[in-house]
């Protein structure tokens, strides 16, 4: 497959772009376990021309993770073409366009997927940016507003002809936000339309390696794109990969490898920000790393309590002690929850 200039293998599997979450510290675990192209959290045009020292933050890119696009949103086009600019001198491999983020806070001022009530400008915005910068833009959308509005396959093709060289279409519109099944039947039409021809990546509900494999067999994606099943489960591009290639499901990792990789993760993310900002970001990640272990929630409260490093990587080695090298699966069926 190739997206832009970027040449990814067949059946690609991408790192969704999530606020809070795809910092540096996520996408090295990512980037470990095999992830095929990452984001970067997605950044605010409106932060970034005003030198927003959070937005800056999130331009930071690293030879390791390539390739990697840098995402951005907003709702006015000279604002978004000169943050594109900006993110272009970070060098990442492509800029993708945000029209799929539901969240009311962004969608309400016609960023994210609020553009998808404004056609027209969405048009506008992407072929200014496109013609503004130098590397491949790429776009990120859903179906549409709401179930009467579901126009993907049209929106495609226009934005296809605006010059951008790669789609990706989450499979809800924004009134569902992220209820509901996600419909991929659309995003199927999208791929099989004659007139496409850039590559299309499919988003929404992959949350394990057979789901993976009949989406790329009943709907023709070129790749796939995972988000919220990446929390605590970075290793879920690991396991589809090795199904995609061998049709054998892999264990999940013991107890004693999820403590490591929570070390190895913590350590990343002090590497990166401040130690108490660190931590607190770091608690989602925890608290799901360890998910399904029986008698967890003493300890799954420390845990999510202290502000102390050494404190928490006594409560890891402590949970080592305590489950060693059994999996969370096996636990649940030994106790039978």
């Amino acid at each position: 497959m190739k997206l832009g200039n970027t040449i990814l293998r067949e059946q690609p599997l991408f790192l969704a772009p999530m606020e809070d979450i795809t910092d540096p510290s996520f996408r090295y675990i990512c980037k470990m376990f095999g992830a095929d192209f990452m984001y970067t959290e997605f950044i605010s045009s409106d932060g970034l021309i005003r030198d927003g020292k959070s937005s800056l933050k999130k331009l930071d890119l690293f030879d390791y993770e390539r390739p990697i696009g840098i995402q951005l949103y907003g709702h006015i086009i000279d604002s978004m073409v000169d943050a594109a600019l900006r993110a272009e001198e970070a060098r990442p491999d492509l800029i993708d366009i945000n029209f799929g983020c539901p969240v009311r806070k962004i969608a309400a001022r016609g960023a994210g997927a609020g553009m998808l009530r404004d056609i027209p400008l969405m048009i506008e915005m992407t072929s200014a940016i496109v013609r503004a910068v130098k590397i491949p833009v790429t776009v990120k959308t859903r179906l549409g507003w709401d179930d009467d509005s579901k126009i993907i396959v049209d929106v495609a093709e226009r934005l296809q002809d605006t010059g951008i060289q790669g789609l990706t279409i989450h499979g809800r519109t924004r009134a569902q936000m992220y209820r509901g099944e996600a419909d991929w039947t659309l995003i199927g039409e999208v791929k099989s339309n004659p007139r496409m021809r850039i590559p299309i990546i499919g988003n929404g509900d992959i949350n394990g390696p057979e789901k993976a494999k009949l989406m790329f067999e009943k709907y023709g994606v070129d790749g796939i794109m995972i988000g919220r099943a990446t929390f605590g489960r970075p290793w879920i591009f690991r396991e589809i990969r090795h199904y995609l290639d061998t049709g054998e499901l892999l264990r999940e990792p013991s107890v004693d490898e999820k403590a490591d990789l929570a070390l190895l993760h913590l350590d990343k993310s002090l590497e990166h920000k401040e130690g108490k900002s660190s931590i607190l970001e770091m608690r989602r990640h925890f608290s799901n790393y360890f998910k399904g272990l029986p008698g967890f929630r003493e300890t799954r409260l420390k845990l999510l309590t202290s502000l102390d490093v050494d404190e928490i990587r006594t409560i890891l080695g402590d949970i080592r002690e305590k489950w060693g090298s059994c999996r969370s699966s096996d636990l649940t069926g030994i106790y039978g929850i």
